[in-house]
């Protein structure tokens, strides 16, 4: 009876960890799926599992190392086997989630046991205060609630890690957590009742555990910022590259519109030269050549043409896109008029219309067949700011933010809006994104505030 009375803490504990458990279960669904019933699964299964080894590890000492070590080995199985998605993907998941609970927990552990022994030591004038079991419980409960704080902001900002990336790249990035885990879990082995660093006897009770306590305070700090600086490292330098080759992908398609125009204008340009010599040939009533004649002209012509904005890059681009949406059997509305002197270069106005109507075709080919898909088109001035508006249709079952966004918003949406947010904030314009009934709808505000208002206007 007296042992059991011994793990008081535990079961004060035990409440503030199912809400550990749940904000973890809510983590897990968002980025891997599950059904209801996995969910309950794990969550009963996850908390009996972690209430039977404290237990098991008070009433018999000996086993304290091994449900100490099991605990993280029991919470990464049940995510690898009640979650969907990749096997990499849950691992990392796993690995995100201990390190959450292990070092948030045991940082604020520590620094709120070190204000509890000072408050006893200096205020109440106890030489050698020693918490009890009710103050250990509910400190490492208030942990636990930081914990979930720490979950729920994970969630927030996690989104572009869990998406679009390699099975390796997530093993890249779950091997390292977990080897942190371990050292951190066998750095915790060597604490007994608390303490850690013993000073012989010659400081007292009461500064052993205060140097305990800033050990792993330290030691839970420099992890957290190892950790951190890790994984948003790591995602930043995989979104670079992906944007590093998205961006020399575009220079290569703008250098093949630029060649599309040139060509262009040389026919334009012999025009004249070709007409008298198929006349000549028409004379000479050799069918045959003029035919030959006839389809190499058209063969240059029908890589440009189409919709007039006044920008050549724009009106290739726009020709491109429009073919594309022709053969997929999606309606096609452009309205774009564009400033004779516009402050925005070709290859970045080549960068906010090609991404975007990228975007739309896309969604536009996810939705299912028979059903209405459309993109409608508009640029113009609206005083001195230059406004892109472009609404597509899209699959009603598909979610997207709303709001205007910053820069640092961007990297969820994709790493073709990287490149258009990277633009537009070049420009200091405003990015906004809404989705409402079947039809998705991107804005694009840009201030030219010397921008010339002549422009030739083309439907």
């Amino acid at each position: 009876m007296k042992q059991l009375y011994n793990c008081t803490d535990i079961l004060i504990v035990a409440p503030f960890y199912l809400g550990y458990l749940w904000a973890a279960d809510k983590f897990c669904k968002k980025f891997l799926g599950a059904s209801k019933w996995r969910e309950r699964l794990f969550l009963l299964l996850s908390f009996c599992g972690w209430l039977f080894g404290n237990i098991l590890g008070r009433l018999y000492p000996a086993l304290y190392p091994f449900s100490v070590l099991s605990g993280p080995v029991i919470f990464m199985g049940l995510v690898v086997l009640l979650f969907r998605s990749d096997k990499e993907k849950r691992i990392l998941a796993a690995s995100m989630l201990l390190a959450a609970v292990r070092l948030v927990s045991d940082f604020c552990a520590s620094f709120l046991s070190c204000l509890v022994l000072f408050f006893l030591h200096t205020v109440k004038k106890i030489p050698e205060p020693v918490s009890g079991d009710w103050e250990i419980g509910v400190i490492s409960g208030v942990g636990y609630c930081f914990a979930i704080l720490a979950v729920y902001r994970m969630s927030k900002h996690l989104a572009s890690v869990f998406c679009g990336k390699g099975r390796k790249w997530y093993v890249i990035l779950a091997v390292p957590l977990l080897v942190m885990i371990a050292v951190y879990d066998v750095a915790s082995l060597g604490a007994s009742n608390g303490i850690m660093v013993r000073s012989g006897g010659n400081m007292g009770l009461y500064y052993d555990q205060m140097f305990s306590l800033a050990e792993f305070l330290v030691l839970a700090f420099l992890s957290m910022a190892a950790t951190g600086f890790y994984v948003f490292g790591m995602n930043r330098i995989y979104l670079e590259q992906e944007k590093s080759g998205w961006y020399h992908s575009q220079i290569a398609f703008y250098k093949m519109l630029t060649e599309q125009y040139r060509q262009s204008e040389r026919l334009r340009h012999d025009m004249k030269n070709h007409i008298i010599a198929l006349a000549a040939l028409s004379r000479n009533k050799e069918w045959e050549k003029i035919d030959d004649y006839l389809k190499n002209m058209e063969g240059v012509v029908s890589d440009t043409g189409g919709d007039a904005t006044g920008n050549k890059a724009v009106d290739a681009l726009l020709y491109q896109k429009r073919k594309r949406a022709e053969e997929e059997k999606i309606k096609w509305e452009c309205d774009v008029q564009m400033p004779r002197e516009c402050p925005v270069n070709e290859f970045d106005l080549c960068i906010l219309f090609g991404n975007i109507l990228d975007n739309a075709l896309k969604a536009c080919e996810r939705m299912r067949y028979g059903e209405c898909r459309f993109i409608h088109i508009r640029a113009k001035m609206v005083k001195k700011c230059f406004l892109i508006e472009v609404k597509n249709s899209m699959d009603r079952t598909e979610k997207h933010g709303d709001g205007f966004t910053n820069k640092d918003n961007w990297q969820k949406q994709g790493i073709g809006l990287l490149n258009v947010g990277d633009v537009v904030n070049k420009y200091n314009g405003a990015m906004n994104m809404a989705a409402e009934k079947g039809v998705f709808v991107i804005s694009i505000l840009m201030p030219f505030p010397d921008a010339v208002h002549d422009i030739k206007a083309a439907v």
